[in-house]
């Protein structure tokens, strides 16, 4: 006999089945539905399969004609599914999970406690899953949810589950403190930095700046400041420091992403000391993107004061600068400006999230990372960034 049909075997014989009275079946589990029949009144389901009886059942069951039931009898190495589906979600949900209601018929649900971006340990999922006799499906990680979303559901798939696999997906949740976890997005306080000498010399009108400002309104962040520069490594440099100085913690920067000789956005960046950047992702639209950090402390110190006399720095409300920590700097090529959903997007809810960038986290986004550029967009609901 092979592996696989020797387990099904040991599962069906794990419990034993019997006919007892009605009497003595109190704390024993229905195998099947049971049916009540009220002519005129009502016909269905009066008890459910999986159903544990209860001393005030006694009395219904034999109004419904059952002096003897076909009950299964659970060992003490066993759990009802019920159980088991309650033990396994309170195990799986970590930082802002909750379980929606009671189990019902071995299933239970699970949704957002809060606003924020769901991440899952799917190296934790597949070792959950890999053990059969439970499950759990989820959404997409770094999904960003609503508070009261259903982001996972979970069940035993037997009526009576071994209480040593139940054990074992417990253990395997519990090791990573619940495979499901959502992370709070924090509220940025963004400056811009709209680079290009076509721009900034009034040749053509911007298109950068709105796009995304209402990204950043999406995240319910704030723009603190909004600043031009031609294509000047030194102007670019200084005008980034103004914004970081004046209380930004995420710093968007447009153009100068490209390989033109008169792209030098990113050697600006490069010049203010990052401790980390990475340059191009494998994702269409936004190969061209970039991620940096810089210490604020840090920056501030390195500072080349300009002889030039500084533009007004264009400010939308007055915000205290927090302090120190790192500021991400993110760089969009073009394609920010004309298509709606990009790299960008991708990443900006993972940086809330507090999550660091680096070059692995932008490889993995390889897959999944072409964006298929369907007639009517549909993000997040497709495959792009999945």
């Amino acid at each position: 006999m092979c592996d696989a049909c020797q387990i099904n075997n040991n599962n069906s014989s794990s419990s034993g089945s019997k006919t007892v009275p009605v009497s003595e079946a109190v704390g024993m589990v229905l195998p099947h539905d049971i049916t009540e029949i009220r002519p005129g009144e009502f016909k269905g389901r009066a008890f459910k399969k999986g159903h544990v009886v209860r001393a005030e059942d006694v009395e219904h069951l034999k109004r419904l004609g059952k002096e003897q039931l076909f009950i299964l009898e659970i060992k003490e190495d066993e759990m009802h599914e019920n159980d088991a589906a309650a033990a396994i979600a309170a195990a799986l949900a970590g930082e802002g999970i909750a379980m929606a209601g009671e189990p019902n018929e071995g299933k239970i649900n699970l949704i957002a406690e809060r606003d924020g971006l769901l991440h899952i340990n799917r190296n934790a999922l597949l070792d959950f899953n890999m053990l059969g006799e439970v499950m759990c499906a989820t959404i997409h990680s770094n999904s960003v949810v609503k508070k009261g979303q259903l982001v996972a559901g979970t069940r035993a798939i037997p009526l009576v589950v071994r209480k040593s696999i139940v054990d074992q997906a417990v253990n395997i949740a519990e090791r990573v403190h619940g495979v499901l976890n959502i992370k709070e997005l924090r509220k940025p306080k963004a400056g811009i930095v709209i680079t290009g000498n076509e721009v900034y010399h009034g040749r053509i009108k911007d298109a950068f700046e709105p796009v995304i400002r209402k990204k950043i309104k999406g995240v319910d962040g704030d723009i603190i400041g909004v600043r031009f520069a031609p294509d000047d490594v030194q102007t670019i440099e200084d005008r980034i420091r103004e914004l970081i100085d004046a209380g930004a913690d995420l710093i968007i920067t447009s153009g100068g992403m490209s390989v033109d000789p008169d792209d030098v956005t990113r050697f600006a960046i490069r010049n203010l000391g990052v401790e980390e950047m990475h340059y191009g992702s494998p994702v269409l639209p936004g190969s061209m993107f970039l991620v940096a950090y810089v210490d604020r402390v840090r920056s501030q110190g390195a500072r080349v004061k300009s002889e030039k006399t500084a533009e007004p720095l264009i400010s939308d409300s007055e915000l205290t600068p927090h302090t120190p920590d790192l500021v991400p700097i993110l760089g969009i090529p073009a394609c920010g400006m004309y298509a709606d959903i990009t790299v960008f997007d991708l990443v900006l809810p993972r940086i809330l999230a507090g999550e660091r960038i680096g070059r692995k986290e932008l490889a993995e986004l390889g897959h999944g990372g072409l964006c298929v550029k369907c007639e009517t967009c549909r993000y997040p609901v497709c495959p792009f960034g999945k």
